[in-house]
């Protein structure tokens, strides 16, 4: 008899576990197989938003897969209402929470190539991310809180007062975050700009966050900036109105030099330099201003164009080498610093009197 009774209640575990199995195979080959195809097709298309659907689904397809057949072994169990309500409302929690993640994941994804196509538009950083997904996590919570039982209208009016005191709490932080904010809103500092601050911190903008704006410098350093401190410096944005930019080179020559032949020679070099070296503007024509009669040479600005404030660098040392050479070879001289002393014959005498009486 007793056998029997274990027969009848393995026999009726049988189609529950079938269901679970089902579930957990048929995700697999959707998840594995079927998803793959389909994220190789959307990665041949022009249309970059099918891949973040693509991307965003992966992980989650066998959570539904498995929560469906979980959900229709739990209808044919052999157990109790109460366990069959727990069960199955943990069952709807994990699927609200998963919908959320697959829309926090669809709708960044769809910001940020938006974002990325527009010209002109805001570039895409990790702050907008986060406040993205914040948002949508935090209506997913809420609905997940109402599926509950639980009053969603007391916990926003316990939010709404102890926001106060968070913010009181949390000035430099929230000032960070609106600063960073501000600062993607008015577009005059982007992720990719060089800049240098006021207190001479340079380089390229890699990231803003909703704390720290992140900045590569050319040796390969990250400089980590608070966005309010950013917000409220002076900075110089290489990258805008336009990358392109001018290179101004400061020369002196000789008082004794033919000035107008010193404005063909320098002319013609600079010419040369435009158009072999990488990150000049061959277009351009490159010209002198004369502007200073120094104490020692006749001072002028040699100015040339690049294609962004890093070729400065290399156009500034292939013009110095070439200027060098076709200066020797002109006889066109770039005079040292000199200072001609003149002393009084007056005081000569006097010392070599005191001289003589000593």
């Amino acid at each position: 008899m007793k056998e029997m009774f274990d027969s009848i209640a393995v026999s009726s575990w049988f189609i529950p576990v079938l269901f679970v199995l089902f579930g957990i195979i048929a995700g697999l080959i959707v998840e594995k197989i079927v998803l793959v195809k389909v994220g190789k097709i959307a990665s041949r298309t022009r249309w970059n938003f099918d891949d973040v659907i693509v991307n965003s689904l992966r992980g989650m397809v066998l959570l539904w897969f498995v929560a469906g057949g979980s959900y229709l072994a739990l209808s044919n169990a052999p157990v109790g209402d109460n366990t069959v309500d727990v069960v199955g409302k943990a069952i709807s929690v994990a699927l609200i929470f998963s919908v959320t993640t697959v829309t926090a994941r669809i709708v960044s994804g769809f910001v940020t190539g938006y974002l990325k196509n527009i010209k002109g538009a805001l570039q895409s950083t990790t702050l907008f991310t986060t406040i993205t997904l914040i948002i949508i996590y935090l209506l997913g919570i809420l609905v997940i809180l109402q599926y509950l039982g639980v009053s969603v209208a007391p916990i926003l009016t316990a939010l709404g007062v102890g926001g106060l005191a968070a913010a009181l709490a949390l000035q430099d932080t929230l000032s960070n975050l609106f600063s960073g904010i501000h600062l993607i809103a008015s577009e005059k500092v982007r992720p990719g700009d060089y800049i240098k601050l006021s207190s001479g911190e340079e380089g390229y903008i890699a990231d803003i966050n909703w704390r720290n704006t992140t900045i590569c410098a050319l040796a390969n350093n990250m400089i980590i900036v608070p966005n309010s401190k950013l917000a409220s410096s002076i900075v110089t944005n290489f990258h805008r109105p336009e990358e392109e930019m001018s290179v101004l080179i400061q020369v002196g020559v000789s008082y004794d030099s033919d000035l107008a032949r010193v404005e063909q020679v320098t002319k013609e070099v600079a010419r040369a330099v435009m158009g072999e070296v990488d990150g000049a503007i061959p277009a351009f024509e490159p010209f002198i201003r004369y502007h200073t009669f120094g104490d020692f040479s006749i001072d002028f600005t040699v100015i040339l164009r690049a294609r962004e404030y890093v070729n400065r660098y290399l156009i500034k040392h292939e013009f110095i080498k070439k200027l060098h050479n076709r200066y020797k070879k002109e006889g066109i001289e770039i005079p040292f610093p000199v200072r001609t002393l003149y002393v009084r014959q007056e005081e000569t005498d006097n010392d070599e009197r005191i001289a003589a009486k000593r």
